[in-house]
């Protein structure tokens, strides 16, 4: 089900940029396969027009892309890091096309949207859009920051870094103090020792 809404996609995007199409043809007839914590999600082959074709041969791929387990909650946050998590087997050249074609292309939203509502309504749909997304994105922002402000400040449950940090303070002089204390003991053992 998910290479059947992925290739689509994915090859319209290739048919609105000639350059993807021409770096991937070179590769025609050669297979890669996305992986997710161990069931493999995707596999594709290249045509020789550069596009991909649900692939669905027993054979080993050329190229094997593993993600993580946590992939979904790392494209939240920092998905920099999900790519140098993931793991790749197999061609070389072809993973490194794979990488610069996939992550170069860019889906003009707006012009699609223009062949089926005209171009005034789908510049001005894609604005609204943009601005409800934004407000949302620092509504949930706001929220995990008053919920943060909560927990540390409001509720006393967790501690705040002020206290935490004079608390090592106090553990600081407490050891400090110990360690004088432990000294005079000594020179007193000492002079005990010798009277």
């Amino acid at each position: 089900m998910f290479a059947r809404a992925v290739v689509p996609f994915a090859n319209h995007l290739l048919a609105a940029d000639d350059w993807g199409r021409a770096r991937l043809a070179p590769f025609a007839g050669k297979s890669a396969s996305l992986r997710l914590g161990g069931r493999e999600l995707l596999r594709v082959a290249i045509d020789e027009d550069g596009l991909l074709q649900q692939d669905a041969s027993t054979a080993s791929a050329t190229v094997r892309i593993e993600l993580p387990a946590d992939t979904p909650a790392r494209l939240l946050g920092d998905r920099s890091a999900l790519f140098s998590a993931a793991t790749i087997a197999g061609s070389a050249d072809l993973a490194q096309t794979l990488g610069l074609v996939f992550g170069n292309l860019r889906w003009d939203v707006e012009d699609d949207l223009s062949h089926l509502v005209g171009d005034v309504v789908a510049r001005r749909g894609l604005q609204l859009a943009g601005r409800v997304a934004r407000w949302h994105w620092q509504g949930a922002n706001k929220l995990a920051s008053a919920v943060t402000e909560y927990l540390t400040e409001e509720v006393g449950e967790i501690a705040s870094r002020r206290e935490v940090a004079r608390f090592c303070d106090q553990v600081d002089g407490v050891r400090d103090d110990l360690a004088r204390l432990e000294k005079r003991l000594a020179r007193l053992e000492s002079s005990r020792a010798k009277a």
